[in-house]
């Protein structure tokens, strides 16, 4: 007499699954500790030869500073402060004129992204004068926004909203006319109006190309806010610069880039988080960009 056995095919799919999950996570956990291995790996190479190669008298650190002399002059600045007051006081400021100039130059750039990209008769009345406008070097624009408005925080605002402005509108617009032309059409026969086209369809559309135009936007920001600072400021961290660049001092100059490094970063995962939060009906591209 013989017996047998059999097995549902329903448990065999449900423990494939929980192993290819499992496998899938095991594969994700050792990418990101391979990523972290390398960036660390790197970054002590980096960081190593550039202390060798000073210390050895390959490089000369009077021009190029030294990584222990950058973080003993980084300790001296977070505790003595600089000749402008507190070196935290100078990080606010260039945040406060960066965060002012980033929102500034965005909403207008989407405001104007959006109107140009659907209106081909305003693209081509305004269309030549903003790219004159965006061929003036920014240095010049800087130094006119100091002679108009002072050595405040109103120019190092604008000159930053400026740079942050052409990356956000190019963008939109680029993203407003790649809409799928028979959703816009659809919209229309289904009676959407104009407002309700704009707010449901062409801005998720294009929400894709904004966001991705703001991971690079920030960073123009911050660069709007030095170079406006290094122009003529009573406070920031560009006047931090400038400072240590006149007193033949690389450390204190590196020194005040790592901060800057550290908070672009930081604006950097932040703007992250609002991606996936805004984009999380898309799904997930298989591309190594997504995984950066």
């Amino acid at each position: 007499m013989s017996t047998t056995s059999t097995v549902s095919p329903t448990l065999v799919g449900d423990g494939a699954h929980v192993s290819a999950a499992a496998a899938a996570r095991r594969a994700g956990r050792r990418r990101i500790a391979l990523v972290w291995a390398g960036r660390i790996g790197l970054a002590a190479v980096v960081i190593g030869g550039w202390q060798a190669f000073t210390t050895w008298g390959i490089v000369d650190p009077f021009f190029f500073g030294q990584p222990s002399g950058i973080a003993q002059r980084l300790v001296d600045l977070l505790q003595k402060g600089t000749e402008f007051g507190s070196f935290y006081a100078n990080v606010w400021t260039t945040i406060q004129e960066a965060l002012a100039g980033f929102a500034l130059g965005a909403a207008t750039g989407v405001v104007f992204g959006v109107a140009l990209g659907q209106s081909r008769y305003l693209s081509d009345v305004l269309g030549p004068y903003i790219k004159m406008v965006n061929a003036i070097p920014r240095i010049v624009l800087g130094s006119i926004f100091i002679v108009a408005f002072g050595i405040g925080v109103l120019p190092k605002i604008l000159l930053a909203a400026v740079l942050v402005f052409f990356i956000v509108f190019f963008n939109a617009f680029q993203g407003v006319r790649e809409v799928d032309r028979n959703i816009l059409a659809n919209a229309k026969v289904l009676g959407a109006s104009q407002l309700q086209i704009i707010r449901h369809v062409i801005v998720p559309s294009a929400l894709t190309w904004i966001i991705a135009s703001l991971h690079s936007a920030f960073g123009f920001a911050i660069v709007g806010a030095l170079v406006g600072e290094v122009l003529g400021a009573q406070s920031g961290l560009g006047l931090v610069i400038k400072t240590a660049q006149n007193q033949f001092d690389p450390n204190g100059v590196f020194a005040t880039m790592l901060v800057i490094s550290v908070i672009v970063l930081g604006a950097e995962w932040l703007i992250g988080k609002l991606e996936h939060r805004l984009l999380s009906w898309r799904p997930p591209a298989p591309t190594e960009a997504n995984s950066l």
